[in-house]
């Protein structure tokens, strides 16, 4: 049984890394030595280690959940709801977030120097969602915690909830996937190769090992992350920030600049995010969505998945996300009623898209708060 961790400890705090003294076996049959595990924790872990709430990041975020960004200097992307007195609230828990392998914040990734003193680059394994999760229950481990009282996790941070529930079901005893899908659908795979198609056709990609040569595929990451970006929002919420709005002119230039708001925008966007990520990391990343598929090996019976769980089981929604839609979550509520496990479910109404998860939505802060208890 943990016992509770003073302010000393220094597993916990800001800006915390721990290195793995086993090797980390993959879905794909590579292992890696010496993986990193960059995180941040936030509250304190009570007498019984039984208050300790872990949170999953999207497909591009980090553990700065309530936490300045040490790179762009914007808040946390949870800040709303992570911290005293908030939605998951710090005076009573003790959370948890970890940056995902195969990522570019300080976990081991492309990026990272391998064995022999250079970048991996390609020669890094090609990883899971699941492989994620088995960093994240080292990581456990590590801090001295047999059982969460919750995991949490929207879109990518989703998957990894229900990866966690699935194959490793006596570590957490409350599991909420917001905005998620238990396999990826074929149309946002086709989104995906979209982009690292972008990335590896950048004459800077170099095959993958651009490192310390001066030149990066920034051009292929910055369109990657646009067409991605589109997936997020809605019709709706980009009509209503854009329309058809010129950009700093009274007429069309008819030309190929960004004549309208929502070109200059998602330019903008594609610029700031080459700054923050790496392209490989968002390479291997974008795989292991497209690999998931958390029935694959039941033979496509997802409830199989989670016979016998003793886990509590919340899904939300939104009605205008149209990347991971409402029966996305349904098909999940109905092979975890199929399973026997409690169950709640509900769709919120948002006009922000995919996005709404990390945005001013009051009632996804009430359901978290009452399902966290």
């Amino acid at each position: 049984m943990a016992a509770s961790a003073p302010a000393s400890d220094p597993r916990f705090g800001p800006d915390r890394r721990v290195t793995l003294g086993q090797p980390l076996k993959l879905d794909g049959g590579a292992s890696l030595d010496g993986v990193e595990i960059a995180y941040e924790t936030y509250g304190t872990l009570n007498a019984d280690g039984s208050n300790a709430i872990m949170l999953c990041h999207a497909t591009t975020g980090d553990q700065y959940v309530a936490s300045r960004h040490p790179i762009t200097g914007k808040p946390g992307w949870w800040a709303r709801t992570v911290g005293p007195g908030k939605p998951i609230d710090t005076d009573r828990y003790l959370v948890i977030c970890a940056n995902v392998l195969g990522s570019c914040m300080g976990t081991t990734g492309p990026a990272s120097l391998a064995p022999d003193g250079a970048p991996y680059g390609l020669r890094f394994p090609v990883i899971t969602i699941r492989d994620m999760v088995r960093a994240h229950i080292a990581l456990l481990d590590h801090l001295g915690i047999e059982r969460l009282h919750a995991v949490i996790g929207g879109s990518m941070g989703g998957m990894q909830a229900l990866s966690l529930a699935a194959h490793w079901p006596e570590r957490v005893a409350r599991v909420m996937v917001i905005a998620a899908t238990a396999a990826m659908p074929a149309q946002n795979i086709a989104f995906q190769e979209v982009g690292r198609q972008a990335i590896m056709a950048d004459p800077d990609w170099q095959g993958g090992a651009y490192y310390n040569t001066g030149r990066a595929p920034d051009a292929g990451l910055a369109v990657a992350r646009m067409a991605a970006h589109i997936t997020y929002l809605s019709e709706e919420s980009m009509h209503a920030k854009f329309g058809r709005r010129l950009q700093d002119r009274a007429a069309k230039t008819f030309g190929f600049d960004a004549d309208f708001e929502v070109e200059s925008y998602l330019r903008h966007q594609g610029a700031t995010f080459t700054g923050r990520f790496d392209a490989n990391a968002y390479l291997y990343i974008t795989k292991a969505m497209s690999y998931f598929d958390l029935a694959e090996d039941h033979g496509g019976r997802l409830a199989d998945m989670f016979a016998g769980s003793k886990a509590r089981f919340c899904l939300v929604s939104f009605d205008s996300d149209w990347l991971y839609p409402t029966p996305e979550s349904r098909k999940i509520a109905h092979a975890l009623n199929a399973a026997g496990a409690p169950v709640s479910f509900v769709e919120l109404s948002a006009p922000f898209g995919h996005d709404s998860f990390l945005l001013d939505v009051p009632e996804l802060d009430r359901v978290i708060a009452g399902f966290v208890g």
